[in-house]
């Protein structure tokens, strides 16, 4: 057997000619930079709200109907008014601490982490890269191995945390229906409903729930019940990214109805009590 130590020199095009060199970036004349354009602005839009609204520290709680904000549960701190406290009040009241310390740097490293949130903000914010097809904004790429880019590895524990902030968020809903006058039903209940039947949408559509649920199984067959739970979970997976925008206005838009009727601009649209 013979060995050759030179490398076999490529196939030249026909005609013998080289390839053509091309300046251009990309070849696509579509208009690719649409989508992280709307990502940018989307996602933009909804941070400068969410940190405005959150340290307002007003308009968050509806006495008479129990209203709260999911931007203010829990509220932790001792400026938080009477009775929007649902689990004490043991943080200080100083300006730059939320009155949701508790929940909302879970929330926001959750969001961080998720699979289809860094595929949004690597595209749009970062430009790695911005479309298929269209080269990376950057010169180099390490992927997700040094810090800070590391810490995405942490986002099934950022799952827990969500699931239990989204258990209090059920909770703030159900005691709204419970009202210094008793039981009550209005417009703000539906909202602060749909919120939470949204978020818990997301958060159990999450790739690291359809992991824990179906994970680590050789025979579904065995596990009936698991493979069920799995089954519905993967219908909701496929879904993650609608959801992951669906919650962001939904959770925008109950904050701004429950500060409109904590700040008297409009009255609840109640249909019982």
């Amino acid at each position: 057997m013979t060995t050759t130590s030179a490398r076999t020199p490529r196939p030249q095009p026909r005609g013998g000619r080289a390839r053509a060199a091309i300046a251009a970036k990309t070849l696509r004349t579509d208009r690719w930079w649409i989508a992280p354009l709307i990502t940018v602005v989307g996602l933009s839009a909804w941070v400068i709200y969410a940190t405005v609204r959150v340290f307002m520290h007003k308009w968050y709680w509806v006495e008479q109907y129990h209203y709260l904000t999911p931007f203010y549960s829990p509220c932790v701190t001792d400026r938080c008014v009477e009775g929007s406290s649902h689990f004490g009040q043991f943080l200080p009241g100083w300006w730059i601490i939320p009155d949701a310390a508790l929940t909302l740097p879970f929330l926001l490293l959750f969001r961080l982490t998720c699979y289809y949130y860094r595929k949004a903000y690597y595209r749009s914010f970062w430009l790695s890269p911005p479309a298929c097809a269209v080269p990376d904004g950057h010169q180099s790429y390490s992927g997700e191995t040094r810090f800070p880019l590391l810490g995405q590895n942490l986002h099934r524990y950022f799952f827990y945390a969500a699931a239990i902030i989204s258990l209090i968020n059920t909770w703030d809903a159900v005691l709204a229906f419970h009202s210094p006058e008793g039981f009550g039903f209005g417009l703000g209940n539906i909202i602060l409903i749909v919120n939470v039947v949204m978020l818990w949408a997301y958060t159990i559509s999450c790739h690291s729930c359809r992991h824990i649920i179906g994970g680590r199984l050789k025979h579904f067959s065995k596990h009936p019940m698991r493979y069920k739970a799995w089954t519905g979970v993967s219908w909701l997976n496929v879904r993650h990214m609608q959801l992951a925008w669906i919650t962001l206005g939904t959770l925008a838009l109950t904050d701004f109805y429950v500060m409109a009727v904590a700040a008297g601009w409009i009255n609840d649209l109640r249909f019982i009590n």
